[in-house]
């Protein structure tokens, strides 16, 4: 155990030193070595001030917070670093009470060790799932939108990044199948981990809860009943989206922070997705999407783009003070 917090320590500081010679070769023009040496010489702080850390730890905790993410990374492969860490910390705190760990580091060990823990962090640490129609305003803008960015396209896709779960896949493949848009359209549903794949594909819904979302459908448009298009089980308990539907959905294990563009969309639907990221990674995901998006596609994002964003120029915005934009360039 000695020898592995040794390792991850290491790693930490290789990935804050380099991420802060990113940002310091982001804001200023870089010195030859022999200049950079001569600077370092004749400053009288160069000697005692140690340069600054992007996410220096001020505490216990947030250095068993750094250490916990970066052996996510390094023996799993999923990367949280650049996530907001005010989120992070607060669903791991979350987490180490329904494990019953006293600390970080205990949640650690229990991570690195115990399958079941470690699976459960990483919903933990996912998107919060969505209920079918919960949004009516995000439906209502789907409905208007829909036939706008797929009818000209031969085999329309539209990509559910980061997926809220079966819920969200399912409510788009009927909003879909209500604009006449199902049979030719393709869903790409993508998801972080292996046991959230594992767990969409198997989902179905107890019919108690098919009879409460039945007033979102309604609220957000919804004409006729919503248990028309699942079928139930024999025993008449549960219910699961129809077959042809459930057939349009392309279900995938893909990371965000480090895949590449995998496909081309007319509309990438990432709202849900991107409130997590911290600043940094949030600009590696819009160049991903912006990597990944048909001329004239739709990008559906959590709020509006930067105006000193490089890619801004792209896009223009389709709905008054919505983060709904149509590529122009």
């Amino acid at each position: 155990m000695t020898s592995l917090l040794a390792s991850l320590k290491s790693a930490l500081r290789s990935t804050q030193e380099a991420e802060l010679n990113e940002i310091g070769g982001a804001g200023e023009e870089a010195l030859p070595p022999a200049a950079a040496a001569d600077a370092g010489a004749n400053s009288p702080a160069a000697a005692t001030v140690p340069p600054a850390r992007r996410h220096s730890p001020s505490s216990v905790e947030e250095l068993e917070l750094e250490l916990l993410l970066e052996a996510l990374f390094q023996c799993h492969g999923y990367d949280y670093r650049g996530y907001q860490r005010d989120l992070v910390r607060r669903k791991v705190r979350l987490m180490m009470a329904e494990l019953s760990t006293p600390t970080i580091s205990a949640l650690q060990a229990k991570v690195l060790h115990d399958p079941a823990a470690y699976n459960a962090l990483l919903k933990a640490l996912y998107v919060d799932p969505a209920r079918m129609f919960d949004d009516a305003s995000e439906i209502a803008l789907l409905r208007m939108s829909l036939g706008v960015c797929l009818h000209g396209a031969a085999v329309p896709r539209v990509w559910l990044a980061d997926c809220a779960g079966a819920q969200q896949a399912w409510t788009l493949a009927i909003l879909l199948e209500q604009e006449q848009l199902g049979p030719r359209t393709e869903i790409y549903a993508t998801v972080a981990s292996d046991a959230l794949l594992a767990e969409a594909l198997e989902a179905s819904l107890p019919m108690a809860r098919l009879s409460e979302l039945q007033g979102n459908y309604i609220k957000s448009g919804g004409v006729g009943r919503l248990i028309d298009y699942f079928e139930v089980n024999a025993e008449g308990t549960r219910a699961t989206l129809l077959p042809h539907l459930r057939g349009r959905i392309t279900w995938a294990q893909y990371n965000l922070v480090t895949d590449a563009s995998f496909n081309e969309f007319q509309m990438i639907l990432a709202a849900r997705a991107l409130p997590d990221f911290g600043a940094q990674l949030r600009r590696r995901v819009l160049r991903l999407f912006d990597d990944s998006l048909a001329q004239s596609g739709m990008l559906v994002l959590d709020r509006p783009l930067d105006d000193d964003d490089p890619l801004a120029n792209h896009y223009k915005q389709v709905f008054p003070h919505q983060p709904w934009y149509k590529r122009v360039a």
